[in-house]
């Protein structure tokens, strides 16, 4: 069987109809934990997402899969730190392609060190972050939407 060809592009504003549905998957949410207290609110996301791809401080390229949208990965900054977020529709998961992705966004992206922080039982975000060098430096605790609850989250840091 042929591998998917993962390429990146600019997100852009009519990226963002997949983009909201994809991260309306309960599956997904749970993982990422850390997500907007209203997911469904889709006003509210076209707004968010509209001003993000406006903003030169944050990097958010479309994760595209043989030509089609499966997601998105993002530079972004807080209290002066570069950090990576990604999310892939579900129908993506365990093909490598989340890898794939963070690897050509790191060859495009030169903000360094750069963090990655995921929720302490988002196993499959870990091991995408350990593929494409990023080390484990500490824990933090954050209240999770998604799960009504404090918990545990890993953060990452890969320096060059």
């Amino acid at each position: 069987m042929q591998q998917p060809r993962v390429q990146l592009r600019k997100a852009e504003v009519s990226d963002l109809e997949s983009l909201f549905r994809f991260q309306l998957d309960e599956e997904g949410i749970f993982l990422a934990a850390f997500t907007p207290k209203a997911p469904s609110d889709k006003a509210a996301y076209f707004e968010k997402y509209t001003r993000h791809l406006q903003d030169p401080t944050i990097n958010t390229q479309a994760i595209l899969v043989d030509g089609r949208v499966a997601g998105s990965i993002a530079k972004f900054e807080i209290a002066g730190d570069a950090e990576i977020t990604y999310w892939l529709d579900k129908s993506f998961w365990g093909q490598g392609i989340a890898t794939a992705a963070l690897t050509a966004f790191l060859a495009i992206e030169g903000a360094r060190p750069i963090f990655g922080r995921v929720a302490f039982d988002n196993l499959g975000s870990q091991k995408v972050l350990e593929k494409c060098g990023f080390v484990k430096v500490g824990t933090d605790k954050g209240f999770a939407n998604a799960r009504q609850a404090e918990i545990e989250e890993f953060i990452y840091k890969l320096d060059e």
